[in-house]
């Protein structure tokens, strides 16, 4: 396996698409970096060269926030929205929605597995 800016690409896949296992790359930035490199879209990751594998590094460094960098940046970012008491903040500390959706059903991928309550003896 390949390994670009820190993560292993498949080598099977076409390039286009062995990019975007490289957090914070999707199939834009992939097509742009391809692009970029005047590299095929249509090659295969395993065909790359170790020239190419660094060029591609190289260029997703220094353009681009990508993986560890990227994933700090994001992390320290809710932490200052909890540390400032926003809505959202408190929303990310209690572990319920954050963009606005319902809670009362279809929250259970944020709220984690039912709880259910006894009812109450009379």
């Amino acid at each position: 396996m390949p390994r670009v800016a820190g993560a292993d690409i498949p080598k099977k896949k076409r390039l286009i698409i062995a990019l975007t296992y490289v957090y914070g790359v999707g199939p834009k930035r992939s097509k742009d970096v391809i692009k970029a490199l005047k590299l095929s879209e249509d090659m295969k990751a395993e065909e790359l060269t170790e020239a190419q594998v660094g060029q591609i590094t190289s260029h997703l460094q220094n353009t681009y926030l990508v993986e560890g960098d990227l994933r700090r940046e994001v992390q320290s970012n809710i932490k200052r929205l909890i540390t400032i008491g926003s809505y959202r903040g408190m929303r990310h500390r209690l572990g319920l929605p954050v963009r606005g959706q319902r809670t009362s059903t279809n929250a259970r991928t944020r709220k984690g597995k039912k709880k259910t309550v006894a009812n109450k003896k009379k």
